[in-house]
């Protein structure tokens, strides 16, 4: 394994080789390579929900080739190397995970969250609790982090129950700014919506990313069910009335109930 590592690394050097290499590697930065990042990880977490180990071991690979890619960029700049990478998140694992590596005592995976980020509050590079959460991610995810390291520490509700009435509060508050029109009140009230439906999914262990990616693909497939049952009659889908995409709507899910069964 670690041979193919180093092939992988030595491909990637010579890739980016004034003489022989690649134009277009060469001509790549870190900034350049966002896109492409995002983009593969994406696509690894596709392979994850369609259960396509095959195409998972493909990218999975193609995200190993975007993180030595960026390793390279910095050695030539004399910022690091692959090797300090390595030796970073080493460390740090084995830092972090005193009662495994060490003599820390744990019991469950709240005493490991706590542990790990009070250990991380005691790192000179991490100041501030929140500080480790990308502002870039996405939107979803983000509430859940900042959330679940709020709860770290101790700020949190006791169980679900409390959220449902904050729930209950925030939905009146919105209808309220929607009655007064103000679009900017409005948004900050539905932002605070969104940001108590994270936390009651956070406490009945939902992710909020994974469940509306879920919602996204199961509109998706019905959607889908309805064109195609659409262009089977050879019915415009732009004339069809909502009445008749309802009624294939409710055809959809009971079609999908059935492949289930």
């Amino acid at each position: 394994m670690a041979d193919e590592f180093l092939r992988l690394i030595g491909i990637m050097r010579k890739l980016r080789s004034p003489e022989g290499g690649c134009p277009w590697d060469r001509q790549q930065t870190h900034e350049s390579l966002r896109p492409y990042l995002i983009e593969e990880t994406y696509e690894v977490l596709d392979s994850i929900d369609r259960g396509a180990y095959a195409e998972l071991k493909k990218e999975l690979g193609d995200l190993l080739l975007h993180i030595v890619f960026h390793a390279q960029l910095a050695n030539e700049a004399n910022l690091f190397s692959m090797r300090h990478v390595l030796e970073g998140i080493n460390e740090k694992l084995i830092h972090r995970h005193p009662h495994v590596f060490g003599d820390g005592k744990v019991e469950t995976t709240d005493d490991v969250n706590r542990q790990w980020e009070r250990i991380k509050l005691n790192e000179k590079h991490k100041p501030k609790l929140l500080d480790g959460v990308p502002k870039h991610q996405p939107a979803l995810n983000r509430a859940f982090r900042v959330q679940e390291k709020a709860a770290a520490v101790g700020f949190d509700w006791p169980s679900a129950e409390p959220v449902w009435d904050k729930l209950d509060e925030e939905i009146a508050e919105l209808k309220h700014e929607v009655k007064t029109g103000d679009q900017h009140k409005m948004a900050a009230e539905f932002g605070d919506l969104l940001f108590s439906m994270v936390n009651l999914g956070r406490k009945l262990g939902i992710h909020p990313e994974e469940s509306l990616r879920l919602a996204i693909s199961k509109f998706t497939t019905r959607f889908r069910y309805i064109e195609e049952a659409l262009e089977k009659a050879g019915i415009d889908i732009y004339k069809c009335s909502l009445e008749e995409m309802d009624r294939l709507w409710e055809a959809a899910k009971q079609h999908r109930e059935e492949e289930h069964h």
